[in-house]
Order: structure tokens, then sequence, then C-alpha cells
């Protein structure tokens, strides 16, 4: 008897849904793609590059989003994760950190090689966390924060689909977004979450996301193959 293969519900915005969904598929699972969130480039003017010591890029979107605003590549940028800091290095920067973590990483590989300085965050509307917060509980004092916003996340209408049996949440938002479901429609789903706060309006609703060990894609589909038994994703 054939055993169907798992149904995994990814929820993340294209283009990321895509890559997401064949990474998926390379481990024997059945990707569905069904956003619950689309992205809006925005085109605000970019301030004299000169005037900052570096870029910050908390994700993927905010590198590419700013990229198509000008050809400089000049500054150094610091990365929130490795898979930001690739496509920081394939949009043309040579010069690229990875803090491999969250924000809080982000802002302690800052604080630990500008002393004082301002720096640009190309970055989303509604940011998941706050940026200067963290500069400051890690001892950056006197690192100056710009944000740019060059995109923004908004709500889709798509509909749930009809059989799944898991869930990928990549963001805060999109957990927000997907426990406006209810309990009911996902208490028999394993819900694999990037990040505490990204599982945290599922668990206020009473579920039990998991949450990944680091903040990255790896990390989040290796919960799939720990609660569902396929192969370990390729890094």
């Amino acid at each position: 008897m054939n055993v169907p293969p798992t149904r995994v519900w990814i929820t993340r915005a294209e283009p990321g849904a895509a890559r997401t969904a064949a990474r998926l598929r390379d481990m024997g699972f059945e990707p569905i793609v069904a956003p619950l969130l689309s992205l809006e480039t925005l085109t605000p003017p970019v301030p004299d590059l000169a005037s900052f010591a570096a870029l910050a890029f908390t994700s993927i979107n905010g590198v590419a989003a700013f990229a198509a605003l000008t050809p400089r590549r000049d500054r150094p940028v610091f990365a929130v994760g490795d898979a930001t800091a690739q496509a920081a290095h394939d949009a043309g920067f040579a010069d690229v950190r990875s803090a491999s973590g969250d924000l809080r990483d982000l802002a302690r590989l800052i604080a630990s090689a500008i002393a004082s300085a301002a720096v640009l965050v190309p970055q989303a509307e509604t940011p998941a966390d706050d940026f200067t917060a963290a500069l400051t509980a890690a001892g950056a004092r006197n690192v100056s924060i710009h944000s740019l916003t060059v995109y923004r996340a908004i709500e889709t209408s798509v509909a749930a689909p009809a059989l799944f049996d898991a869930v990928l949440i990549h963001s805060p938002r999109a957990g927000k977004a997907l426990a406006k479901l209810g309990h009911d429609a996902l208490a028999h789903a394993v819900l694999a979450c990037i990040s505490p706060a990204a599982a945290a309006p599922l668990a206020a609703l009473g579920l039990t996301p998991v949450v990944a060990k680091s903040p990255d894609e790896t990390s989040l589909l290796t919960i799939l193959n720990t609660a569902l038994g396929k192969r370990d994703p390729a890094v």
C-alpha cells in the first residue's frame, strides 16, 4: 500500500516560498505553496551612503529591495544570518559579515566591530523587533541606527489548504496571520516556527508549536525531519 507524501503548507511570501518548496521536495515532502503574506517593494530615496559606516540587513528581502535602489556596493555589510549574508554577496557586496543568528546576535556583531558610527538598516515597514534596543543591550550605545523602509509585508486572502500535515512559519507576521484560523483548524498539524516570536501567536491559542534551534530555514526544516521522519534538509 502506497503511503501518500506528507503535505507541508508553506506560508511565507514569494519568492522565498518557491525556494522552500524545492527543498521540501528534495526531502520527500509534498509542498503546498499558499502564502499568507505578499511582499511589496518600496522605492524610498536612498540617503548618502558616505554618511554610514556600514549597512545592516535583517532579511534576504531587505537585501533584494535595497540592491534594486542603488548600484553602490562599497559599504561594509552586517547580515543577521548566513542566508542573508549570501544574498548580499550575490547582490555584489564584497565586504559581508554574518551574525549567524538572530537580531541580538547581529547587534552583538556590530557592537564588536563599530565603536561609534551610524549604520543604515534597509528593512520592512513593520520590523519584527527593536534593533536599537538590541544594540543598547549589546553595549553599542554610540552606534546610531537609521532605518530605511524598503518593503512591506501584506496579509493575503489565501484560503488554508484543504489537507496539510505540517505548517512552516517563517516570521512573526506569518504566525499572527496563521493564528487567525483558530485552534481547531491547526491542532492536528506540526507547527514549525523559525523563532519564539513566530510561535507566540500560536502558543497563545493553546497550540504547541515547535521552535527551530536557530533562526534559519535549515533548522526549521529539521523540525519536520524529526517530527515526520524524512531525511535531513540540505544546507
